[in-house]
């Protein structure tokens, strides 16, 4: 059983002739794809958040599952290199502080990560695939 989900995404989309057909794309239809992917998300999220609410804990794991393999499939489709905006993300989250925001509703009581002063936002500069063109 494999572990690596973006492998495993780009090999779905490999199979099905997905990058074949992207590749063929101009900047245009390259944007109405991102906007197929974030209504397709969106769906998907919509789905889970039906799921919690009737405690249908299936459905649940099945929606959170369908989000990763969205998001992770829209940025290979994109030519975006995901493990370097993995852990471009996991860096700059891992650079964050214990702490809790005012203002903000915490009813669990859970830490927020806050940044510190000096705290860099990640970049993707040189990993925006296709939309470098």
């Amino acid at each position: 059983m494999s572990k690596d989900w973006v492998q495993d995404i780009a090999d779905m989309h490999e199979k099905f002739n997905f990058h074949e057909t992207v590749d063929t794309f101009d900047l245009e239809k390259l944007f109405l794809l991102l906007e197929f992917r974030f209504r397709f998300l969106n769906e998907e999220l919509t789905e889970g958040t039906t799921a919690l609410e009737e405690r249908d804990i299936e459905e649940v794991v099945d929606a959170l599952i369908d989000l990763a393999v969205v998001s992770i499939g829209t940025l290979d489709l994109m030519g975006v290199d995901a493990y370097k905006a993995w852990d471009e993300v996991h860096k700059a989250n891992m650079s964050k502080e214990r702490g809790i925001k005012p203002g903000r509703p915490n009813p669990l009581g859970l830490p927020d990560l806050m940044k510190p002063t000096d705290w860099q936002a990640p970049s993707h500069d040189g990993n925006h695939g296709k939309f470098a063109k």
